[in-house]
């Protein structure tokens, strides 16, 4: 075995494929089930933003009878089930990885089974890790259930009492909408975010993206490192468009940012008609840009009146306090971090976050895959990790068969799985 892969979602099972057809022995952990957070971390309601037509895996591409469909999160799950099957993955599940440290023979991957030893390791754990709770949480008053995104399941789900979501994120915008129409009083509180047009000019928003290459444009294609960080566009699967006016007309109350906790009221910032402004703008310049393409590239679609910022009074008024009394929960949509402590090598960064460069980074052996902007817009996408795999995985090949046999000469010891799922020792490789 020269590579374990560490994750089975999209990524972890993409490298696992482009291994395979390179001859690359590998094995992939997976603490849970194939495709865990889309089968345990979604909502019921949840669905992709992308059109299922978009989901291209290294041949796992949607041949279903809904193109223009968007999955849920089971779905998803079961695609990546059906995927990992008909590649072949050797999946090991239920195998939670405790550390990763340097040894003798490349790479010592511990878990809660035993230990297992490679030259390489692909870290394809995912974009969505640690759910990220601000630390004025613990301001809150104590009848307030608090939860993540992450644990959200549905509005019946919920205590009694209102509900205010922070964080006006995808994830965000489409919570408070589906608790706004079940009748509960909602409050949001609106940070920065960026709207699009669930379609335009008769296509999807995911269709002219990726037409224009704007889920294939690069790190380093960017005037702006920062831009990698920049909020994710809020969609919602469907025809309709998700945005603040829609909520709005829907019930939902906004505000500003949270900014503070005291004495049972929560307080919130003035940015509110600024936030609105900015996701408007963002809208109106992505219509500009694909009348732009149109008209460069000749394509023959209808055209579309000019739309230009939606006047928003709302966002004037809003309250910058709520009297928390009668909230019963708060729904954190702020995003999650990543931790990757438990991968002990010099490859990350003050924030935590890999220096790597295409998935590749300076310690020999040691690579990542499926994170945002890895390389392309789309790296931690359903449709854009496959181009990344087949990259690593080529580089990785690559690197085995130059070094293969200094690294065999270190290595002291190999282990393998036996039949009833643990780890057992395998004899020493032979120089």
């Amino acid at each position: 075995m020269d590579v374990i892969v560490i994750g089975a979602g999209q990524a972890g099972l993409a490298m696992s494929r482009c291994l395979t057809r390179r001859g690359v022995g590998h094995v992939v952990l997976e603490r849970g089930r194939v495709g865990q957070r889309w089968r345990r971390e979604r909502w019921d309601s949840f669905t992709l933003l992308s059109p299922n037509w978009q989901t291209r895996l290294p041949e796992g591409a949607y041949t279903g009878s809904d193109p223009d469909g968007f999955m849920t999160g089971r779905e998803v799950a079961a695609m990546l089930g059906d995927y990992a099957a008909h590649t072949g993955a050797e999946v090991c599940e239920g195998v939670t990885v405790r550390a990763v440290d340097p040894d003798a023979a490349g790479w010592r991957v511990r878990t809660d089974k035993g230990d297992l030893t490679a030259p390489a390791v692909v870290v394809a754990t995912g974009d969505l890790d640690v759910p990220a709770v601000p630390a004025l949480a613990a301001d809150l008053p104590p009848h307030v259930v608090q939860l993540h995104t992450r644990d959200y399941r549905r509005p019946g789900a919920l205590p009694p009492g209102g509900v205010l979501v922070v964080g006006a994120g995808p994830s965000g915008q489409q919570i408070a909408g589906e608790l706004a129409r079940a009748g509960r009083a909602v409050h949001l509180a609106v940070g920065r975010h960026k709207c699009l047009p669930r379609r335009y000019r008769g296509h999807d928003t995911y269709w002219w993206m990726d037409r224009m290459g704007t889920l294939s444009r690069t790190r380093e294609s960017l005037p702006d490192p920062s831009a990698v960080r920049t909020p994710n566009a809020v969609l919602t699967g469907g025809t309709r468009d998700l945005d603040l006016h829609r909520l709005v007309a829907d019930g939902v109350v906004p505000h500003g940012r949270l900014v503070g906790v005291r004495d049972g009221t929560a307080s919130f910032d003035g940015t509110l008609p600024a936030m609105v402004a900015e996701a408007e703008d963002n809208a109106v310049r992505f219509r500009a840009r694909v009348d732009g393409f149109v008209a460069r590239s000749g394509l023959d679609v209808a055209p579309e009146p000019a739309r230009l910022p939606r006047p928003a009074p709302w966002a004037e008024e809003a309250d910058r306090a709520l009297v928390l009394g009668r909230i019963g929960t708060v729904v954190w949509a702020t995003g999650f971090r990543r931790d990757f402590s438990w991968v002990h090598a010099a490859v990350l960064d003050a924030a935590g976050e890999p220096v790597q460069r295409r998935g590749v980074t300076a310690a020999e052996g040691l690579y990542f895959l499926g994170l945002k902007w890895l390389h392309h817009r789309s790296s931690s996408f359903l449709d854009g990790v496959g181009a990344d795999a087949e990259y690593l995985s080529r580089f990785l090949a690559d690197q085995l068969a130059s070094s293969r046999s200094s690294w065999r000469t270190r290595a002291a010891s190999r282990v393998r799985w036996s039949r009833s799922g643990t780890l057992a020792a395998a004899p020493a490789a032979s120089a």
